[in-house]
């Protein structure tokens, strides 16, 4: 009996850091490969891109219409932000 415990110790020396070592990397390569986006992410990220870009687009034009019919609204608009 005694011979098996001595066994078992030595077999646990060798094989327990090669597990703590595979369990370490096993986790770290989880964590990269849930951080990655999928191609369903990035499709809906470009999405997202071209819906900015259109509103951002659309913002000039109405900055420029109303600069053409109201030149002073911006100054309007600052005099609001300073009093808030």
């Amino acid at each position: 009996m005694i011979d098996f415990i001595d066994s078992m110790i030595g077999f646990m020396a060798v094989t327990l850091p090669i597990w703590i070592v595979w369990i370490i990397f096993h986790y770290k390569y989880a964590n990269k490969r849930s951080s990655s986006i999928t191609a369903d992410e990035a499709k809906q990220l470009d999405e997202l891109m071209d819906v900015a870009d259109s509103m951002a687009e659309r913002i000039k034009t109405l900055e420029s219409i109303l600069d053409d019919e109201t030149p002073e609204w911006r100054d309007k608009v600052r005099e609001q932000q300073g009093e808030s």
